[in-house]
């Protein structure tokens, strides 16, 4: 049933990702081709037809090994999430599946919880990163966390706080990280408004509302700005400043690329 909702060109490049999948269909992490298939399919009419989406240096990241993208959250949603993972499935030479951390409170979702666990997303703990990177595979983190898809439609080219551990974790596993800017994800879903009694009903950690009331995004073209491999010295057992002026580095980076895709993105309009 799953693998009739597969299309041809996820189909073609599924067979060429480096993922060990046994003759059961499943890697060692439990991820399962069979639902690959229909999810990045899906990611795909949203890629191609409702975003999109241009992808921009997507050279930077690299063909073979691990890597962490790490980019700015916006939009209420994690759309920005799922067009990452769709450039560098669909856009990428060879396709490279990307392994994002999903917030906790989804594990509170079962069929949802499920499903993430099944196409290698999981929880966002230290320990399922450093064994997704020493797998080799791609890592997206977005060091905002949920602080920042909550960001209202006046900020949403801001860059609240970042968490530090995913440089620590790159360090400990010797692993580039690759910024991005993700253009447009404020526009598509602006939100307006937290909707906190509802946020307690899903136990989420806030729940969006937009101008036309629902969160639901509008078919805005969107821009991924991917930049080069930023490396650092250090084991992960570096002092706090050492690893915040590293954290500040990407953050500017980050930051940067941000202005040059939204001068692309008003370009383009």
């Amino acid at each position: 049933m799953l693998n009739r909702l597969v299309s041809p060109t996820v189909a073609e490049r599924l067979e060429r990702i480096d993922v060990p999948f046994n003759r059961l269909g499943l890697d060692p992490l439990g991820i399962s081709r069979r639902h690959l298939g229909p999810f990045l399919s899906g990611l795909e009419l949203l890629y191609r037809r409702y975003f999109r989406v241009t992808a921009v240096g997507i050279e930077h990241v690299p063909s073979a090994g691990r890597a962490m993208v790490v980019g700015n959250h916006s939009g209420g949603l994690p759309v920005d999430g799922g067009m990452v993972m769709a450039s560098l499935f669909l856009d990428h030479e060879p396709p490279r599946l990307v392994h994002g951390m999903v917030e906790k409170f989804a594990n509170n979702l079962p069929f949802l919880s499920e499903w993430f666990s099944r196409v290698g997303q999981l929880t966002g703990l230290p320990e399922h990163a450093v064994r997704m990177l020493e797998r080799e595979r791609v890592l997206m983190v977005f060091p905002e966390g949920a602080r920042g898809t909550a960001k209202l439609y006046k900020d949403r080219y801001t860059l609240v706080r970042f968490g530090t551990g995913f440089v620590r974790i790159a360090l400990q596993t010797g692993t580039p990280i690759v910024p991005f800017a993700f253009i447009g994800g404020g526009e598509a879903l602006p939100v307006v408004y937290h909707f906190d009694l509802l946020a307690k009903v899903f136990r989420a950690p806030y729940f969006p509302v937009t101008p036309y009331g629902l969160p639901l995004p509008l078919p805005v073209p969107c821009r991924i700005h991917y930049g080069e491999a930023m490396r650092f010295e250090g084991d992960g057992t570096e002092p706090d400043d050492v690893i915040d002026g590293y954290v500040k580095q990407v953050r500017d980076r980050i930051a940067a690329l941000t202005e040059e895709g939204r001068a692309a993105w008003e370009a383009a309009r």
